[in-house]
């Protein structure tokens, strides 16, 4: 693959090598049975200008989920930690919470859930810091409810027009078919599906790519991110895509 130049990415090694596609999904993504009409709308707005939160110094540092389909408190908590850095608050927050305390709300703990769900239930009770309640890649019983940083409010947008001009002013979290990122390394990504199955956050847009950040540790694709090619690329115009304001 790496010996075509006509590619735009570059496929590696990584943790994620050694296992078999079968494994990786069953893993680390969550297909998941959406309700919502799917965004047919794939225009890319030319009057949409170049963003990058990353180097504005408004993006926490990568998380790794470890072996647990917990993506989506991983994107919901990054939607947080941006917000907060917006506020010139840097914090560490909890996914463990999430995995643990917001069943109610329709997640699924290691079993997979959703960003937008995680950040109703902190909306409903405030989050605790990771110090307080650790991280530990399985789904356990919840130990503390809620916490004292705390959101008044949750919007989503849907649509790649709305996206793009969502993130002109903060990071959203998104949703993406991942089911071929395992042996990314570098470049632009465009060799996907829409079956979305992976939340993560979007903390930069170019006309040529998007920039996601991941959350499968620093060492997985560009020190822990990925750039997708615009557009409705892997599906991430297709789900209610989370922000705080």
């Amino acid at each position: 693959h790496n010996a075509d130049h006509t590619q735009t990415y570059k496929m590696g090694l990584n943790q994620f090598s050694a296992l078999t596609d079968a494994e990786f999904e069953a893993t680390y993504l969550n297909p998941k049975s959406r309700t919502a009409a799917r965004s047919e709308d794939t225009t890319v707005n030319a009057v949409i200008g170049d963003v990058d939160w990353v180097a504005q110094g408004k993006v926490s540092p990568v998380k790794n989920q470890g072996n647990c389909g917990s993506c989506w408190a991983f994107s919901a908590v990054a939607v947080l930690e941006s917000w907060a850095l917006f506020k010139s608050q840097t914090v560490n927050l909890s996914e463990q919470q999430l995995v643990d305390c917001s069943k109610s709300y329709g997640n699924d703990g290691c079993n997979g859930g959703f960003n937008y769900k995680g950040l109703a239930y902190v909306k409903d009770h405030g989050i605790t810091s990771q110090s307080d309640y650790p991280y530990t890649a399985k789904t356990g019983s919840c130990r503390i409810q809620g916490g004292s940083f705390k959101i008044a409010g949750v919007t989503t947008v849907k649509t790649c027009a709305n996206v793009q001009a969502a993130i002109q002013s903060h990071p959203l979290g998104v949703s993406a078919d991942a089911t071929n990122w395992s042996r990314y390394s570098s470049g632009i990504f465009n060799n996907c599906g829409r079956n979305l199955n992976h939340d993560i956050l979007l903390v930069g847009y170019t006309s040529n790519y998007y920039t996601i950040k991941n959350s499968w540790g620093a060492t997985w694709g560009e020190k822990g991110f990925i750039r997708l090619a615009p557009g409705n690329t892997c599906g991430v115009c297709d789900d209610p895509s989370p922000y705080v304001n």
